[in-house]
């Protein structure tokens, strides 16, 4: 055997043999002779063996002359604990010798595949036990008689007996819940009886009354477990307390009710006080004080009331000069209309700046992000700079040589500057140092991992510092909320330093602010380095007004009063103009073959948005300029990615100016 390279060992007495015997014997070879011995021991080290364990045992059998027998006889002699033998007759070849004991050894070999598995599954039950025992959700496992093989305390706590709720005599009523159709949910569509249907059971809601405690909320949940062939064998069942949750939920449900009751009573009181504004022009400070009272609101309160105060005094302004203008030019006084149009514009204007202060706080504005040379704007701004502090206020203005492009909205960095430079002069009333510094600023790791969306890598900053007051802790978590303001009622609208926290976040970047009371506070925009390779933006007014030479506009517009404006706009300028309210309308005029110079669009639109239809407009005229208008519109926010080859953008409301010289650098 040693030669066939087995390690063999020879054992003179039974006795011997079975104090051998362990899990790695492989074989065992006896003749039959030794069985003329007492078997007892033997026998006794068999039957410790494990369960797996069933030695091969091969028999070597004497040919006696004259005497017949048959190999049950000999079977009968070993101990009963031996089930797998191969009986020998001898004499015998070695090569049928070895041949047996390799097949004997085979099969030994699967018997310790087996141990293993078994091992193997032995310590996934065991995970499997303490994973259930401890998992803080209840799960059992279900057979097709809907009888619970296995539950873990998570679950028993909900069903003692760890039966699914289907099987509960009073299970309907226990466990309260409501299909999608507003139904009670009966028994036999409880989740284990949809599970055991085949049916893959998400999260249906049930109210579990207990015999004592508090009703629970809990979600369960069921899925069907299958055989090969695809049948049903069982189901998993889940049960999850989402209580607390639940209960948060209903409770923040009552609240925004009650909130949406409060800002519907609030809203009315705005309306009615409009009223009172309108008709007791004596009464108008003292309602003015009490609107603003009321935007003391928390949360989507304070937000709604700001924004209806606002505008509707704006409102007031353009309505009123308008009621003003048409009374005075049907009576044939047409001196002194100048006035009111201008107070008209103003007020539209400065409802135009607080959508603008909105959608920059929302980080919801159209972008013209280009590549700025950050300290050239800067220096630009340092004459108004100078004028709007005052000649109490020093004004210092840092550069740094050598400063990247900055890809950001030069227009937009602008009014983030002013508006930090106002806040910072409003903070120091007995005057003071206002300073504005450019930089690079790089931003690792370690440092990004303690400051919250502030991505690592290189940023061009502007600081704006102040020697004012400065604001505390508790200010400075609150700086950057809508409608926020430290300034007396009626000073400020809380939206500037929202607006540039907004900016700052959509152009990829980011504010950080450092205050000390008394000593002064520095705010830091960080925004983004563009491609070295990008031209720094040029940026300047526009005071001219450009005329066309006849040629011909598509303009698609939704809303008749801002396509009537435009159109008469166009028509003044001197272009041919063909309107459509909506794609469907502009899609036939393409159709038609009729050719165009320019279309404008606005991007918002029914049924596809401007966008879609600038791509069907060019599958009629490849080259056509397409111009984009926009008050707002998600998908058009960052212009860079919604812009394609000639077409451009401008945002809603514009100058004549601005609408002139845009088509005038399309069509060009």
């Amino acid at each position: 055997m040693k030669r066939q390279g087995y390690d063999a060992h020879i054992c003179q007495r039974l006795t011997d043999v079975a104090g051998r015997l362990d899990e790695h014997v492989g074989v065992i070879l006896l003749t039959e002779e030794a069985l003329a011995t007492d078997l007892a021991p033997l026998s006794e080290a068999l039957l410790a063996q494990p369960t797996w364990s069933d030695i091969p045992l091969v028999l070597l059998a004497g040919r006696q002359a004259g005497i017949a027998r048959s190999g049950d006889t000999i079977r009968r002699r070993l101990p009963d604990r031996v089930n797998n033998v191969v009986l020998l007759e001898r004499p015998l070849s070695s090569e049928s010798l070895v041949s047996a004991i390799d097949s004997a050894m085979r099969a030994r070999q699967k018997q310790f595949e087996i141990r293993d598995r078994i091992l193997e599954l032995d310590a996934q039950h065991a995970q499997m036990r303490v994973l259930l025992e401890h998992l803080p959700v209840g799960v059992a496992f279900v057979d097709t008689d809907h009888k619970t093989l296995v539950s873990n305390p998570a679950f028993r706590r909900f069903t003692p007996t760890g039966a699914v709720p289907s099987q509960l005599p009073d299970g309907e009523e226990r466990w309260i819940g409501y299909d999608h159709t507003g139904d009670r949910i009966k028994r036999d569509q409880f989740v284990t009886v949809r599970a055991l249907r085949g049916e893959t059971v998400e999260g249906s809601e049930f109210l579990f009354h207990p015999l004592q405690g508090d009703d629970v909320w809990t979600r369960v949940s069921g899925v069907p477990l299958k055989g090969p062939d695809g049948a049903v064998t069982g189901s998993i069942s889940v049960i999850v307390d989402i209580d607390a949750q639940k209960r948060a939920q209903l409770e923040l449900a009552e609240a925004a009710q009650k909130l949406e009751r409060e800002v519907q009573a609030r809203t009315q009181d705005l309306q009615n006080a409009l009223d009172r504004l309108q008709a007791e022009a004596a009464e108008r400070e003292r309602a003015e004080n009490a609107l603003r009272q009321s935007q003391k609101m928390e949360a989507v309160g304070q937000l709604t009331g700001g924004i209806a105060h606002d505008f509707n005094n704006m409102l007031t302004g353009v309505i009123g000069a308008l009621d003003i203008m048409k009374r005075r030019m049907a009576s044939g006084r047409l001196d002194d209309l100048d006035r009111f149009m201008d107070a008209a514009s103003t007020s539209a204007q400065r409802a135009a700046g607080l959508t603008a202060r909105l959608l920059a706080f929302s980080r919801r504005q159209s972008l013209d992000s280009k590549a700025t040379d950050v300290n050239a704007l800067v220096l630009s701004l340092e004459d108004l700079l100078r004028r709007t502090m005052g000649e109490n206020i020093e004004v210092a203005i840092a550069t740094v040589e050598g400063l990247p492009p900055s890809l950001v909205d030069a227009n937009q960095l602008e009014n983030a500057i002013l508006n930090l430079a106002i806040n910072a002069r409003d903070a120091m009333p007995d005057g003071g140092r206002l300073t504005i510094e450019s930089g690079v600023a790089t931003v690792d790791e370690s440092y990004a991992a303690t400051r919250a969306d502030l991505e690592v890598g290189k940023y061009v900053t502007v600081a704006v510092s102040d020697t004012g007051v400065g604001m505390d802790a508790a200010t400075i978590e609150k700086v950057f909320e809508p409608f926020f303001t430290t300034k007396p009622v009626g000073q400020g609208t809380g939206l500037g330093l929202s607006m540039v926290y907004g900016f700052a976040k959509q152009s990829n970047g980011q504010v950080r602010i450092h205050s000390t009371p008394e000593l002064g506070t520095s705010i830091t925009l960080y925004l983004p380095i563009a491609d070295p390779t990008s031209a720094a933006d040029e940026t300047g007014g526009i005071d001219t007004v450009f005329e066309g030479d006849g040629q011909t506009v598509l303009l698609v517009e939704e809303d008749p009063s801002v396509r009537l404006l435009i159109g008469e706009v166009l028509r003044e300028l001197g272009y041919k103009i063909a309107e459509a309210a909506e794609p469907s309308e502009a899609i036939r005029l393409l159709e038609t073959g009729r050719p165009f110079d320019l279309m404008i669009t606005d991007v918002g639109l029914p049924g596809m948005n401007g966008r879609q239809l600038a791509e069907v407009a060019r599958a009629h005229l490849p080259f056509l300029p397409i111009l984009f208008v926009t008050g707002y519109a998600e998908n058009a926010a960052m212009r860079a990615g919604f812009l394609g080859t000639n077409m451009a953008m401008i945002t809603k409301p514009f100058q004549i100016e601005i609408l002139s010289a845009k088509i005038r650098e399309m069509l060009n």
